[in-house]
């Protein structure tokens, strides 16, 4: 096998600065190259926020890279608020941000709830999307939120299971989400902190293929936590805010069926199942489908670093 792509050397951001709307404010950054190829990074969660990292993934010498994180997480404010904070807020606001930095048309790349978000955006928009680089696809659909937070994934990590459910009483672990939603709305601020730890370390435990340690405490950090649990199952809860679960995989795909698609999807993915992304292709065979072979869910994994570093500079050499 050739030798894989890495990351690109770390940078800073050649600009930064905060978009106000409905009381939000919402934080973006712009890095590499002004002149451009211009791209948007969409990040997971929902609550997730940016990081250093994710500029990485593109050639600071070809690309425009704007990245923001989405309102109520990372550093926008008011941290961890859940009002007016939808998909479809978020769909404006990548739309406004666009126009705002004066620019007509980009690189939309997002991983797991970024693909979500990538292809609501793209759907709603698809004018203003050049191309995109999607990885660990993920629908809000009840089967796989199902897996992930009722029975499935719990098979496969069994001691990170037993932590994630330890908060919830047992006659109430028929339903995991409502439980964690119930303790997320009480006024009990240590329980709901607690919650939001438990609920943040079983993704950040089962991100990798191999358990990752640092991952896990990471996703533990109770500032992260809070704003990631909250949000995330605010959004879970409501089913994504769509209108129906198979919206964007199905009725709205002949929108976008002509925009060029990179999928990287870990073949052994446990917070995003590869049946999925193979779902998605199937109903997408313009977009191409690139199966990691040896890899779980996070965008670090060294066959989908490679394979979204392709991606991002095969689009960069198309670019004029």
């Amino acid at each position: 096998m050739n030798q894989l792509l890495s990351l690109f050397p770390p940078l800073e951001p050649f600009n930064f600065g905060f978009m106000e709307k409905d009381n939000h404010r919402i934080y973006y950054e712009q890095c590499g190259n002004p002149d451009g190829k211009p791209a948007v990074f969409l990040h997971g969660g929902p609550g997730g926020g940016g990081s250093t990292q994710v500029r990485r993934f593109f050639d600071p010498d070809k690309y425009h890279v704007v990245i923001f994180d989405q309102r109520g997480c990372g550093r926008s404010l008011p941290h961890g608020c859940l009002e007016n904070n939808t998909t479809w807020d978020l769909v404006e606001d990548i739309e406004n941000l666009k126009v705002k930095l004066g620019i007509k048309q980009w690189l939309v790349f997002g991983g797991s709830w970024g693909s979500t978000l990538a292809l609501a955006y793209s759907q709603t928009y698809p004018d203003s999307v050049s191309e995109m680089v999607l990885r660990g696809i993920f629908m809000l659909r009840k089967k796989e939120l199902d897996w992930f937070y009722q029975y499935g994934a719990s098979n496969i990590f069994p001691e990170a299971w037993q932590k994630f459910i330890e908060p919830i009483e047992h006659n109430e672990r028929d339903d995991l989400m409502a439980a964690y939603h119930k303790i997320f709305l009480s006024n009990n601020e240590e329980k709901k902190l607690n919650a939001a730890i438990a609920w943040s370390r079983w993704e950040g435990s089962t991100s990798s293929l191999s358990y990752n340690p640092e991952m896990a405490n990471s996703f533990s950090d109770p500032k992260f936590a809070l704003a990631f649990a909250l949000i995330e199952n605010h959004y879970f809860v409501n089913k994504g805010f769509l209108e129906h679960e198979n919206q964007l995989i199905e009725s709205g795909i002949n929108i976008i069926r002509d925009i060029p698609t990179v999928i990287v999807q870990g073949r052994y993915d446990i917070v995003c199942p590869i049946s999925t992304a193979w779902e998605l292709s199937q109903n997408w065979p313009e977009a191409e489908l690139i199966v990691a072979p040896s890899s779980g869910h996070t965008a670090f994994e060294l066959e989908i670093t490679h394979e979204l570093i392709k991606a991002t500079n095969t689009f960069a050499d198309s670019y004029e």
